[in-house]
């Protein structure tokens, strides 16, 4: 294989990223729920607040592969973390060591900034890669269910911890009242 080249992602990359993105949510499966675009991209990743990290894979000059990550913390470790939300090598590409190089990248940044672990998931369907980061050494957490609550339920959810404050400060408000 050509010199292969790990870099920080510029905002000039976003449309790379993005093209990255959809290739993965086509092979996991999952197009119709990948929603985003590049101005939301540009604004998570290189806005005021930015809440990832990217970094890209070259081979030739060319874009070949990504990592999207960003801090996480333990509290039993009380020391950060490294969450590896998506990890791609374009599909002409696999089998060279790109997607160890990533991770190995991330493996440094990780000790660059004392973090205690890096960590991910994986859909359970996906064999090639939990074979490939079972060779790494990296440890199925089978004893953690994911949950998620995104969308309506998110905002369901949101509007019932308001109800729980108006509820609390009218009983405050009735415990006033009595003394």
């Amino acid at each position: 294989m050509s010199k292969l080249e790990i870099k920080p992602a510029s905002e000039n990359d976003v449309p790379q990223i993005l093209r990255f993105i959809e290739q993965l949510a086509d092979y996991e499966r999952l197009r119709d729920r990948c929603v985003a675009t590049e101005d939301a991209l540009r604004q998570s990743l290189f806005g005021e607040k930015r809440y990832a990290e990217v970094i890209i894979a070259y081979s030739e000059n060319q874009p070949v592969g990504f990592a999207l990550f960003f801090h996480s913390f333990s509290t039993f470790l009380a020391l950060p973390g490294i969450y590896l939300e998506d990890l791609f090598v374009i599909p002409e590409m696999r089998g060279r060591g790109i997607g160890r190089a990533l991770l190995a990248r991330l493996a440094a940044i990780a000790g660059e900034q004392g973090c205690g672990r890096l960590e991910w998931s994986v859909l359970d369907w996906n064999e090639p890669a939990i074979r490939f980061y079972k060779s790494l050494g990296a440890l199925p957490m089978d004893e953690w269910t994911t949950f998620r609550v995104s969308g309506e339920a998110l905002s369901r959810l949101a509007a019932n911890l308001a109800g729980v404050h108006r509820r609390g400060a009218e009983d405050a408000e009735g415990a006033e009242r009595t003394t």
